[in-house]
C-alpha cells in the first residue's frame, strides 16, 4: 500500500500543471504581447514582446525592431544582450528606456491575455496579448 502513495502523489502533482497555461507563454511563436504601462503609467508609444523561437525574444521597440536570447524558464525571465535595428524615429527618447527595462526584467507572470515582467527593484512592464 505504501509503494502507491507516491504514484499517486506524483500523478496528482502532474495533472495541476498541466491546467496552467501560463509556462507556454515562452513557446507561442505567434503571439504577440503589446506594451501598455511601464512603471505604472500608460507607456506612450507602441512596443511589443514575441517568443519566436524556444530561447529566444523579438519585437518591436519604439523605433527598431530588437532581438535576443532568453536565458530563462518561466516564470523567470532573463535575456541575453539585445540588439537592434537602428533607425532613427519620432520615438526615438521612449526606446532606451523600454530595451533597459526588458534587460532588467527577471519575473513573468501571465494572467488571461495579460503578460507582467518585473523585478525585485520595482519595475512592473505589463504587456497585453494582441492579435
Amino acid at each position: 500500500m505504501k509503494p502507491i502513495l507516491p504514484l499517486i502523489l506524483l500523478l496528482a502533482s502532474l495533472a495541476a500543471c498541466r491546467g496552467d497555461d501560463s509556462a507556454r507563454v515562452y513557446d507561442n511563436p505567434d503571439q504577440i504581447w503589446t506594451l501598455k504601462s511601464m512603471g505604472g503609467a500608460a507607456f506612450p508609444v507602441t512596443a511589443t514582446l514575441t517568443f519566436p523561437k524556444s530561447g529566444e525574444i523579438a519585437g518591436q521597440a519604439p523605433c527598431n525592431r530588437y532581438f535576443g536570447a532568453l536565458n530563462a524558464h518561466y516564470p523567470s525571465f532573463e535575456t541575453g544582450p539585445i540588439g537592434s535595428t537602428r533607425m532613427a524615429c519620432p520615438d526615438m527618447d521612449a526606446e532606451p528606456a523600454f530595451l533597459v527595462a526588458l534587460e532588467a526584467a527577471t519575473t513573468a507572470q501571465v494572467d488571461g491575455d495579460t503578460l507582467t515582467l518585473s523585478n525585485t527593484d520595482g519595475l512592473e512592464m505589463v504587456f497585453t496579448a494582441t492579435d
